[in-house]
């Protein structure tokens, strides 16, 4: 992913985490594991990606990453609280050695074609977890479903690389 003036925004994220010693686990839902393998296209990225887990299914949001189970039956996977709980629980669901990764960002929401769960086509969250804080940023993308996948992505993407 290069930015306006063609810098690899991605490579520059690895380079600059490595330098810090932090490591990412990524859990995704809409972007099906495609923020993953944008995070490990640079080389280096083994230094810093601990992994990824694809949670497609609501289910596995908390049979996996924790999401509370109470949260998806009376929010629906697209919320959030549940972008936020899946980026704390990767974190603790990919620990190498028994240790946490330090950063866990995730992706819920619509890629289309057309709403679900009451939301328009184009909600994501991108969940962030890094310390003992969370939170997340909503995102209304346009496109059709790849054109916001990929954006999705590429936001995270990004968002991660403005925190460091």
């Amino acid at each position: 992913m290069t930015d306006g003036d063609g810098i690899d925004v991605t490579a520059a994220l690895i380079a600059e985490l490595t330098r810090r010693g932090e490591t990412v686990a990524v859990a995704e839902s809409l972007t099906g594991g495609l923020l993953v393998a944008e995070l490990i296209r640079p080389a280096g990225a083994s230094n810093v990606v601990f992994g990824g887990v694809v949670a497609y299914n609501t289910s596995i949001k908390a049979s996996v990453l924790g999401v509370d189970a109470n949260l998806l039956r009376t929010q629906g996977p697209v919320h959030p609280e549940v972008a936020e709980q899946m980026a704390e629980g990767v974190r603790y669901a990919l620990a190498v050695d028994g240790s946490a990764a330090s950063i866990g960002i995730s992706t819920t929401g619509v890629a289309g074609p057309g709403p679900a769960d009451g939301h328009p086509e184009g909600t994501v969250f991108v969940g962030l977890s890094l310390g003992d804080k969370t939170w997340s940023v909503a995102l209304h993308l346009e496109g059709g479903r790849d054109r916001i996948r990929a954006g999705a992505v590429s936001e995270a993407v990004r968002i991660l690389s403005a925190r460091f």
